[in-house]
């Protein structure tokens, strides 16, 4: 498996994320053609409470949020707007890429799931693209960076039948 889920909260195994994980990091490697295989992501699932202390530990946000991401290494581009620098594919026989850490909070995905009227896997597979994507050097600070991102996001999300979640 390319995703490893460490439930902290019951309620993710309920909803499914593992699969939710795994299919949405694989779609995102697939659209950027870099293969799935010899890559390894972890996800922690969470509650509101820790990721609000993971977000004030790493981004010194003292407040909740849904997804927090954390690169095995900085791939951004120099230049805004620019494609960050992937990892060269590996070896599926060697050791594995790591390429990261994920959280993801479940009452946070749930509330925004509710008052935007999204499936809630719909949401929590577009968070975990986003999530992915950051993983592998893109941002979304500067403008013409969202703008590549959230396309990306927008392709990948659409090749699953899921509606651009920008529109």
């Amino acid at each position: 498996m390319l995703t490893d889920c460490v439930f902290e909260d019951e309620r993710w195994e309920d909803a499914g994320l593992e699969a939710l994980a795994e299919t949405a990091a694989r779609a995102t490697l697939e659209h950027l053609e870099l293969g799935t295989a010899g890559y390894e992501i972890v996800v922690l699932a969470c509650d509101d409470a820790r990721i609000k202390e993971l977000n004030a530990d790493f981004r010194e946000k003292d407040k909740a949020t849904n997804v927090l991401s954390w690169p095995s290494e900085e791939r951004a581009p120099d230049e805004p707007g620019e494609t960050p620098f992937y990892p060269d594919i590996p070896d599926p026989d060697g050791p594995p890429e790591e390429l990261g850490d994920i959280a993801i909070s479940y009452d946070t995905c749930l509330r925004e799931a509710e008052e935007g009227g999204i499936p809630f896997a719909n949401h929590v597979t577009h968070l975990m693209v986003h999530a992915v994507l950051h993983l592998l050097g893109h941002d979304h600070i500067d403008d013409a960076d969202a703008t590549l991102m959230e396309g990306i996001e927008t392709q990948v999300l659409g090749k699953m039948g899921i509606p651009d979640p920008y529109n």
